[in-house]
């Protein structure tokens, strides 16, 4: 099994700090052993990474850190200089430096820097990220140091949005850094159906390390996807990938508790090999997590949770609505919260 873990990097509305302290001690007692904070409507560490974040936003993270330490867990932070590589000055390095000061002040195992969701279409891209991640590495205090690409799957989407890719991109990136720095990875898609080990063989070749997987599922963020929730338990990602991996992290969905029950179907799949039945290890966790009577309510609802969505429930929302509210846990309230509408999100806004 790799070193399990969550990248919160999803579009969308942070969950609360509340919430966090509760998930991450159930994550832990699943087998998950890091986390990392990264938002992206956390302003404070995309586009306006330069300021510093507000005391009360400091002192929560601060107070993270140390819960995840006392869980067992690594806490790392995923700071985006929004862009940085395109004006990489002398003001703009002491800014940057100055940044990972502050990141380092708060308490952190981990630090990713991440360029992912912003313009790539520089022709010597590669070799600027490599330099501020490079610079980040030498600066921080964190025992462990991260990056993810601009380019951080083969999905051609990723094109089509932030610019035509430069030629030889993912082999330049290998070659220019550090073999220390971790490199996050979606897979062959942004939203992968599945992981293979001959794709994650030839991304390592081209990264010079094995790759640690940023696995959008459960995530539920974007116009569309927030529409649905991702209950149902891995698939796709069979036991025998873990070897090719250096960590394999997930990025949650907006609904931090019913993020659990998939999140424990990862962990299965592993420990499971072979064995490994994702609607057994559904059952299971969802049990295990929200007890029996929930655990059947949200099995009999798949389709209408996760197959229709919000937008095709028509008068089965209501009932559906009555059905959760009656039941006290804080699964049973994120779905009454998503019926209504409290998680849309309706259009690719950061920073909200």
């Amino acid at each position: 099994m790799p070193e399990l873990g969550v990248i919160e990097g999803y579009f969308g509305r942070p969950w609360s700090h509340a919430d966090r302290k509760r998930v991450m001690a159930r994550l832990r007692n699943i087998g998950y052993g890091f986390f990392h904070y990264a938002p992206k409507a956390d302003a404070y560490l995309r586009r306006r990474w330069r300021e510093p974040h507000p005391d009360a936003a400091v002192a929560e993270l601060v107070e993270l850190s140390a819960h995840c330490r006392r869980l067992g867990m690594r806490f790392g932070l995923g700071l985006s200089p929004y862009e940085l590589y395109r004006d990489f000055t002398a003001a703009a390095r002491a800014d940057f430096a100055a940044k990972i000061r502050l990141l380092d002040d708060i308490g952190i195992d981990d630090l990713a820097i991440l360029f992912d969701d912003t313009r790539g279409d520089v022709p010597d891209l590669a070799a600027r990220e490599a330099e501020i991640v490079h610079l980040a590495l030498a600066r921080t205090g964190a025992s462990r140091v991260l990056m993810c690409p601009t380019y951080y799957s083969d999905d051609r989407m990723l094109d089509v949005v932030f610019g035509e890719r430069p030629a030889d991109y993912l082999n330049e990136l290998g070659r220019r850094l550090d073999p220390r720095v971790g490199v996050y990875w979606t897979g062959e898609e942004i939203c992968a159906r599945e992981h293979s080990a001959g794709h994650l063989d030839r991304v390592a070749g081209s990264l010079q390390r094995r790759p640690t997987l940023w696995d959008n599922y459960p995530v539920n963020d974007g116009p569309r996807m927030s529409r649905f929730l991702h209950l149902r338990g891995f698939t796709g990602r069979p036991g025998a990938v873990g070897s090719r991996l250096a960590a394999h992290a997930i990025n949650p969905a907006l609904q931090p508790h019913l993020s659990l029950i998939p999140a424990a179907t990862l962990a299965a799949s592993y420990r499971d090999g072979q064995a490994y039945a994702y609607m057994d290890a559904f059952r299971e966790a969802a049990r295990a997590l929200a007890g029996d009577d929930l655990a059947l309510m949200l099995e009999a609802d798949l389709l209408h949770l996760q197959d229709q969505g919000l937008e095709r429930l028509g008068e089965e929302r209501e009932r559906l609505r009555r059905r959760y509210l009656a039941a006290d846990h804080p699964m049973a309230v994120e779905v009454v919260r998503w019926l209504d509408g409290a998680y849309t999100v309706d259009a690719w806004v950061e920073d909200a």
